[in-house]
């Protein structure tokens, strides 16, 4: 194999709580992750000339060591002893530092690249374990689904698949700093943390409204006041019969899950007319594992 074309999903939170900051500066994490049909396109091809070469179609990215990419190629290249070279190239789709995880989808799409076109045959837990020397989320984004992620994000638990919808996803013209957030999140200040096992309860049991319902961000505690165009597209979302709508990740993409293709419809055209954001996708849950 010289070759492969593969797919970066993205991912959104359906819960999202911080349980407290760590003495080393990390927070402690309790979420729901969701991987979704909105992607990256990766193609990976060996190259007889050394190195790593990265293109892709947005002009501010790095080409570099810089690009998460290019690190994830490094770290499996360097470990084998790979004296073939790779190009790389990345056509993005998923908003750009949006809390949807773009960046660790590529990193994760990379390393079962080159796994591939190498033949190293390590296994989904080999590239787990090398995949969160990169970030937190890769692991996760290697597996895919429906899962329950603690620790710092790389402690999975795999759920039962979250029931089938319609997901409108909608990241205004701003970007949000995930340092930011955290730094000035104040646990003994939060009013509300949104009920994580109750959210695994209705994935269980099948019970999409409850679930998409019982959904919380702890972060938008944060976010929200300080952009509040994010608390305007979830309020467009609702208007117009989400299940529920909610930042994920860190933002300041808003997602909203639906049952009704038409009424996820008629909330994309009203965000649009109103101009509330620059990026609108409508997609759908994305359930299959690696």
């Amino acid at each position: 194999m010289n070759q492969i074309r593969l797919k970066a999903l993205a991912k959104i939170n359906l819960g999202l709580d911080v349980i407290r900051r760590r003495e080393d500066g990390y927070h402690e994490v309790k979420m729901i992750m969701q991987t979704i049909n909105l992607y990256d396109q990766i193609e990976i091809k060996k190259t007889r000339e050394a190195g790593i070469k990265v293109k892709t179609n947005l002009f501010y990215l790095p080409c570099n060591e810089n690009n998460l990419v290019y690190k994830a190629a490094k770290l499996l290249m360097d470990e084998f002893g790979i004296r073939d070279g790779v190009e790389i190239d990345l056509k993005k789709r998923i908003p750009v530092a949006a809390g949807m995880a773009g960046g660790s989808s590529d990193a994760a799409t990379v390393l079962f690249g080159i796994n591939k076109i190498f033949g190293l045959k390590l296994s989904l837990k080999d590239l787990m374990e090398r995949g969160v020397r990169i970030g937190a989320d890769v692991p996760y984004c290697l597996m895919r689904g429906t899962a329950l992620a603690e620790g710092i994000g790389e402690k999975l638990t795999a759920l039962k698949p979250m029931p089938k919808c319609h997901v409108l996803i909608a990241k205004p013209g701003i970007s949000v700093s995930t340092k930011f957030v955290y730094e000035n999140l104040h646990l003994e200040d939060v009013k509300s943390h949104p009920d994580i096992d109750r959210i695994i309860e209705c994935i269980e049991s099948g019970d999409l409204k409850g679930a998409a319902g019982s959904m919380g961000n702890v972060l938008e505690e944060v976010t929200i006041p300080a952009y509040p165009v994010i608390q305007d597209i979830k309020d467009a979302m609702n208007r117009n019969g989400a299940l529920g709508a909610m930042m994920s990740g860190s933002g300041p993409t808003v997602f909203g899950l639906f049952d009704d293709i038409k009424l996820a419809k008629k909330a994309y055209a009203e965000i649009k007319s109103a101009k509330l954001a620059k990026q609108i996708y409508l997609t759908s849950i994305y359930n299959n594992r690696r």
